[in-house]
């Protein structure tokens, strides 16, 4: 049976890692991680310097800064369906060996080619909404998200097939600088391509009476963002996760074409929600993830490695712990999956698969009984215990850590003690 487990998994992941969309998506998000933490924190110290609670109730100056925090999350989450289209197609066209800028532009223009290029807004004194030339939030932010990745490979792999085709090249003397030759080599394929996408979305919107984007919302993201917000999802990927890390295969990167889009998304909504005086609903975000479902390291190893110090009579086992405490507390785990090691090991098996989900289950029913509110500010990774949880939440972020390491260390201790047993058995 473990076997069978071992060869699903790894063929999960082989297929996983070689699918150049999924690849694609997931190195596109780890490179947009920084700006989302960025924006993040640009709506907290917009919070920190607003005259209701904020500073500027004792410093009023202080107000005069909120613009360029508001700008700081606007420019980083408000817009960050531009630049993962952007991003997406970059990638997609390294793994299909095309002109990366070009292809990343492709991908961005073709995504707005589909879009709703005006916007209405009601003036005082007109009876008529006034129709502006703009980009929408629905277009730049979260709700365009999935479009947008489609879109971008879409339009990327179109770019890859009509580049073949030499009779629809323009090509230059000898003479022509390199840069400008290879512009018109793709001045065709780019025409077809943008204007296939304008017209695609124009007739669809005729057809249709909504926007591509409007429609991919409702019927793929919307969807699985639910899914993604319910306790059974969030378990699930916990599950997912954790499976994948006991056959030696980093779970976060493998997942994370799945949590990152969906993630991402939640977080950016949730935000929106906080600043126009709503509730955040969004339970799934990285700084959720982060705080809770892999705190101390995915399978919450820093439980096992506290339980070692107290429980454990093999030096061993000791000497890996002592080695791997410090990046334990700041939530890197690989030292002790691969020193001790809890890949393949099937006395630790049970709690290292399980822990996570468990530590994932107590998160949310914090959340659902309203202990935690839904998160809008994501940490950085690598920060220490605790005070990932006080970023993310504040001090109840920090007491359900707390819990977690509590619960996860009681379940690790059996299995402390079962381990002293074999160790007794292979000395005999």
């Amino acid at each position: 049976m473990k076997d069978k487990l071992q060869n699903v998994l790894l063929s999960i992941s082989s297929k996983v890692e070689t699918n150049k969309y999924l690849g694609s998506i997931k190195e596109a998000f780890t490179m947009f991680v920084p700006f989302i933490i960025v924006g993040s924190f640009g709506s907290m110290l917009n919070i920190l310097v607003s005259g209701a609670n904020g500073l500027a109730q004792w410093i009023p100056w202080l107000s005069n800064l909120s613009p360029a925090f508001t700008a700081i999350n606007f420019v980083t989450i408000s817009c960050m369906s531009l630049p993962i289209a952007f991003l997406i197609g970059y990638k997609l066209a390294e793994k299909e060996n095309l002109p990366q800028l070009e292809s990343g532009l492709i991908g961005l223009l073709s995504y707005l080619a589909v879009c709703p290029n005006t916007i209405s807004t009601v003036v005082e004194g007109l009876k008529d909404p006034v129709v502006l030339n703009g980009l929408g939030a629905g277009v730049i932010g979260a709700q365009g998200l999935f479009v947008s990745m489609i879109m971008s490979m879409v339009a990327v792999k179109f770019f890859g097939l009509l580049t073949n085709i030499d009779a629809i090249k323009i090509k230059m003397p000898d003479s022509v600088p390199t840069g400008i030759a290879r512009s018109f080599n793709i001045l065709i394929p780019i025409f077809i391509i943008i204007t296939a996408f304008s017209v695609g979305g124009c007739l669809f919107n005729t057809f249709t009476g909504n926007y591509l984007n409007v429609w991919i919302y409702n019927i793929i993201q919307l969807p699985l963002q639910a899914l993604a917000n319910t306790t059974g999802g969030i378990l699930v990927l916990a599950l997912v996760n954790q499976l994948f890390w006991f056959l030696g295969i980093h779970g976060g990167m493998v997942i994370e074409g799945v949590r990152g889009p969906l993630s991402a998304a939640g977080l950016a909504e949730n935000i929106s929600a906080v600043q126009a005086g709503g509730v955040a609903t969004n339970i799934l975000t990285r700084g959720f993830w982060t705080s809770f479902v892999v705190v101390g390291g995915g399978g919450i190893t820093l439980s096992l490695l506290i339980a070692i110090f107290i429980f454990s009579k093999r030096e061993d086992h000791k000497s890996i712990a002592k080695f791997s405490l410090i990046p334990g507390i700041c939530g890197i785990n690989e030292p002790v999956v691969f020193g001790l090691p809890l890949v393949l090991n099937p006395i630790f098996a049970i709690p290292f698969i399980l822990n996570s989900v468990i530590a994932a289950f107590i998160a949310v029913v914090a959340t659902n009984i309203g202990f935690l509110t839904c998160g809008v500010l994501d940490c950085p990774p690598g920060l220490p215990v605790f005070v990932t949880g006080f970023i993310s939440y504040g001090i109840h972020g920090i007491i359900v850590q707390a819990i977690i390491l509590i619960v996860t260390f009681i379940i690790w201790v059996p299995f402390v003690l079962m381990s002293n047993k074999q160790a007794k058995l292979e000395q005999k």
